[in-house]
């Protein structure tokens, strides 16, 4: 216990679009784009998160701004590596960082093993002293503040940036989970796609991204909302303007969308009649900056006939839970010690 006084414990949600970090004690100290600028040849670091963010397609020919994460695995460990070091040298005082710092890091379960072993290298090679995966839907759900180790069936559904990941949980484990490459990006890259197919208008992903969040409803509204944007006209390479409105976004949105809501259906048929009834009765928990999409949880909740329940702090949940669940599963092994003698 004396040791855990000088042990910094750490929750990270390495994401797609955003890297989220929570110590104990201090609650998320740091909630930045998963963005690396760096000089083309010489791979010396320009600038990470929010800053190079702002350069993504509008960087000089000598500055490159890539983003580590794709589908929710590291797509260039090098980067990926700058990225946690550069985030955790901004919380830890230099002398501090890695002598006593334990690392958690949610990742999706549909990730192969050389995946997995990447985002555990790529942290032990930022200097870190112990580094754990927890998968994302685990890590939400404790996050969300569902009470896991109860015998009783939980579903949580986490929808990241780049994957969404539906899980039913008891008894502190994972019973049946599910995962699929669908999330936030998969929906932007389908604005873009449309606008260009429909009205030969080029946009840019972070254009699509506001139309999505500031117009974007998947389910049926009287109220229509309309937005401007501009864009390059594929017929004549000109700057254009268009009005958009949220039932096109919505038909834009409609196949990515189906997707996840077969897989809680898939999901669902897949679990053991006793969990299925807890959960009729519970509810399904939204996670994840993709759970915000208006209307997703209403059509979902119609298309399951399950309550759905969007988390409090939806974003925050999977580097909450990651961070916490150092203490958490020390507990539960503790509440379980009582038995220690009739297994040995």
């Amino acid at each position: 216990m004396f040791f855990n006084n000088f042990v910094t414990d750490i929750g990270i949600d390495l994401g797609t679009c955003n890297t989220l970090i929570y110590v104990r004690g201090k609650g998320i100290v740091i909630d930045e784009p998963s963005v690396v600028a760096v000089e083309k040849g010489t791979n010396v670091v320009y600038a990470v998160g929010a800053e190079a963010k702002r350069m993504l397609w509008k960087t000089p020919g000598n500055i490159v701004a890539i983003r580590p994460l794709a589908d929710g695995v590291i797509a260039d460990i090098d980067s990926c590596e700058k990225m946690i070091k550069y985030f955790i040298g901004k919380i830890l005082p230099k002398h501090r960082i890695f002598t006593s710092t334990r690392m958690k890091i949610g990742i999706p379960s549909c990730i192969t093993e050389v995946e997995r072993r990447a985002v555990i290298e790529a942290a032990l090679k930022a200097g870190a002293k112990e580094v754990e995966v927890i998968p994302e839907s685990l890590a939400a759900a404790i996050g969300a503040k569902i009470p896991i180790h109860e015998p009783a069936g939980h579903m949580i559904c986490d929808i990241g940036g780049g994957t969404a990941e539906i899980s039913v949980i008891s008894l502190g484990g994972m019973v049946i989970t599910s995962s699929i490459r669908v999330g936030g990006n998969k929906f932007d890259e389908t604005i873009v796609k449309h606008i260009q197919n429909v009205h030969n208008l080029m946009i840019g992903q972070q254009t699509a991204e506001k139309l999505k969040i500031e117009i974007g409803n998947v389910a049926p509204d009287k109220n229509i909302e309309k937005m401007e944007v501009k864009g390059r006209d594929t017929t004549t390479g000109l700057p254009r303007r268009l009005e958009i409105d949220s039932v096109e976004i919505r038909e834009a949105l409609k196949e990515p969308v189906n997707m996840i809501v077969e897989e809680i259906k898939a999901t669902l048929g897949r679990t053991p009649p006793e969990l299925a009834a807890d959960i009729v009765e519970r509810g399904i928990v939204m996670t994840g900056g993709g759970s915000m999409l208006k209307g997703l949880s209403k059509l979902i909740s119609k298309e399951t006939n399950v309550p759905v329940i969007l988390a409090e702090r939806p974003l925050e949940c999977v580097a909450l839970g990651a961070g916490e669940a150092f203490e958490l599963f020390k507990d539960m092994s503790s509440d379980r010690a009582i038995y220690d003698n009739l297994n040995s």
